[in-house]
């Protein structure tokens, strides 16, 4: 299985590739043979801006798009700027034909520093690749500046995207999720709370 990485990230290191290569390496731990290549949107920003522009990409874009659009299966994480994705993942993914990625399964990731930006990936990034006709898996991976420091959520979070993303390479049906907590509906609370009258 040839399985791609794509991470825009602008620093080095960076948060949004250490996140790429939890979620890479989470998928290469549960699908055979999976051959495994990230591809840093950083090294191409020049030439993505260039071939928008001019309708020309160099040779290292182009193979980097093509490793894209040939792939299995996709993994794209990006960080969160002003509640959306970077200008740089957007405009790499601007550069690839619309039914270029029909059928592929993707995970989507994306970093940021608050929680609060976690709705990004699904009011965002998920409709980006839907757009693409790619299969996103149904759970989507954000890591925010405190998931760093205590993984436990953030690695169920990847464990279940990889999981996933096997299923839909191998066929199989993706694990039922843990069942939930019953829910009290509100009412029901509230009678809970209201004094009890006497029966006098």
């Amino acid at each position: 299985m040839n399985i791609v990485v794509v991470t825009a990230g602008l620093s080095v290191p960076s948060s949004t590739r250490l996140l790429a290569d939890r979620l890479a390496a989470a998928v290469g731990d549960r699908v055979d043979g999976a051959d495994l290549r990230v591809i840093e949107l950083r090294d191409h920003a020049k030439d993505i801006a260039n071939h928008l522009v001019t309708g020309f990409p160099p040779p290292s874009l182009r193979e980097a798009l093509d490793a894209v659009v040939s792939s299995d299966a996709l993994i794209a994480v990006t960080p969160i700027f002003n509640a959306s994705y970077s200008g740089l993942f957007k405009s790499f993914f601007d550069l690839i034909e619309p039914d270029a990625l029909t059928g592929k399964p993707v995970i989507i990731g994306a970093t940021g520093g608050t929680p609060r930006h976690s709705l990004a990936l699904e009011h965002a990034v998920r409709p980006l690749f839907t757009y693409l006709h790619a299969v996103v898996v149904p759970t989507s991976v954000y890591a925010a500046s405190e998931d760093w420091g205590n993984t436990d959520g953030l690695d169920t979070r990847v464990a279940r995207a990889a999981g996933e993303l096997a299923g839909l390479l191998t066929g199989r049906a993706p694990s039922p999720r843990p069942a939930e907590p019953e829910l009290i509906p509100f009412e029901a609370q509230l009678a809970a709370l209201r004094p009890q009258r006497s029966a006098n």
